[in-house]
């Protein structure tokens, strides 16, 4: 009830509805700070050890940088819906390791300091926890 309530009182203050809001708390989460990839698997294949030398940095302008180590390595793009819970990626020209996180994921669960999610393509179960660093 409380969340309502503040919902209410936030978009009566600034003018906004519901799903901009949603949609600004989501872009708020995502930017700020990088995250790491902390557990990721391909079917049974447990690939979390590849993502070991990353961090993502996520930002407003919809891209988002994969950093080896201190440098990025690549960029792509990022896009989220907090209403159907998804969150999407694109990284056009990358490795084999950073295009595994490519398309729509279904978030199963979240907090602002991670992010649980899984995608089926062509019938492959892919599933991934992100954690704020």
């Amino acid at each position: 009830m409380k969340q309502i309530y503040t919902l209410i009182l936030l978009s009566f203050l600034c003018g906004c509805s519901k799903e901009q809001l949603v949609k600004n708390a989501v872009i708020d989460a995502m930017t700020s700070g990088q995250w790491k990839v902390v557990n990721f698997k391909n079917d049974n294949t447990d690939k979390t050890s590849d993502f070991a030398v990353y961090k993502f940095q996520f930002k407003e302008n919809l891209t988002v940088d994969a950093i080896n180590s201190t440098s990025v390595e690549t960029t792509g793009t990022w896009t989220a819906d907090g209403n159907a819970r998804t969150i999407s990626s694109t990284f056009n020209n990358a490795n084999a390791t950073i295009t595994l996180l490519n398309g729509t994921w279904q978030i199963t669960d979240n907090s602002w300091t991670y992010v649980v999610a899984s995608q089926s393509v062509n019938g492959t179960i892919k599933s991934l926890r992100l954690e704020k660093l």
